[in-house]
């Protein structure tokens, strides 16, 4: 298993529509081959900053398999406008889990 990290940094003001057109865009990532699930949280201190971490099952399943899919341009017109400055996205193999993220046994194998 991989997990996706980004800090998305939302336009000022914008944070209602920018959760409004997530949700719209959940279903396109969500149908996606080698999608476990995500997990998306507003800063506290930073209120205009969310905290995205998606899983997959394989780095190719996000990288080739969703970036370079049809589906991802849907999701980006929906998405990408809110961003300023663009997110850094980055990916991480898990060590430990809990309820959240769960960690198979085996996790660090499937990278």
């Amino acid at each position: 298993m991989i997990v996706e990290h980004a800090l998305l940094p939302v336009r000022p003001g914008a944070d209602a529509a920018f959760e409004a057109a997530f949700a719209q865009a959940y279903p396109i990532i969500a149908a996606m081959p080698g999608f476990g699930g995500l997990s998306l949280s507003r800063c506290v201190e930073r209120p205009e900053t969310y905290l995205l971490l998606v899983r997959w099952e394989r780095l190719a399943d996000h990288t080739v398999g969703f970036r370079q899919s049809p589906e991802y341009l849907r999701w980006r017109a929906l998405l990408h406008h809110f961003y300023e400055p663009f997110p850094v996205v980055e990916h991480f193999t898990p060590i430990l889990g809990d309820e959240v993220f769960p960690v198979a046994p085996d996790a660090a194998a499937d990278t």
